[in-house]
Parts: C-alpha cells; structure tokens; sequence
C-alpha cells in the first residue's frame, strides 16, 4: 500500500500549479519594477536644469539661432535626430544630447556665428 492515495496527489499537483502560476506573476512584476528603474550602462543621466550651466548657455544660444522659420528642421537633418529631439532640448529642456551630438550643435553655432548655414 503507497503512502499517499490519489487526492493527496491531486492536492501536492493543484497545489505545484499554485506556486508556478505565482511564480510566473513575481517575474513579470519583477521585469516591470526593473524596466520603470532602467539605468543607461554607459553613464548617468543628467537632466538640464540649474546643474548644467554649459548646457544652460548653449540653449540660449540655440535658441537665438532657431527663430527663422524652418531652422529646427535643418538643424535637424544635420544633426540626423528627429526634429522633436531638437524641441526636446530647446523648449521643453528635457534632455542633454550625447557628446557627438553636442560637439556637432556648438560647430553648427560656430558656422552660424560665421555667417555659414551648414545645415541646409
């Protein structure tokens, strides 16, 4: 005679079904909690604001040079980012470009400055 008769099995597999179902829910919170706190692997992020008074002066300075019409959407295709990214940085100061990025913004300033529109 077995130890365990066919209900106890019944009980021991709906109660392993149990543990994995509540297993799969723990990961797919867990894979949430981790993608909403993603962090960059190659640097911190830094958002604009009073820490990045360089920043700060170069968007004043864009902005001087953006008021003709159709200048964002050049400066856009020189840079090769979305026209938004350029509004991102310039209006709603959300986000810092990544060093490539920013080296070739303060050359197109500096062609602008020459009298040069390079992004057309």
């Amino acid at each position: 005679m077995s130890v365990f008769d066919r209900s106890d099995m019944k009980i021991w597999v709906t109660l392993g079904e149990d543990f994995v179902t509540a297993a799969e829910l723990a990961l797919r919170q867990a894979k949430k909690v981790r993608r909403r706190n993603r962090v960059s692997p190659t640097a911190p992020r830094r958002n604009p604001g009073h820490d990045t008074p360089l920043w700060n002066i170069v968007i004043e300075e864009m902005r001087g040079e953006l008021k003709t019409y159709g200048a964002k959407s050049r400066l856009a295709r020189f840079l090769e980012v979305p026209p938004q990214r350029i509004s991102d940085w310039v209006t709603g100061e959300r986000r810092v470009p990544d060093a490539e990025t920013l080296l070739r913004i303060l050359f197109w300033l500096q062609q602008r400055r020459a009298g040069l529109d390079i992004s057309t």
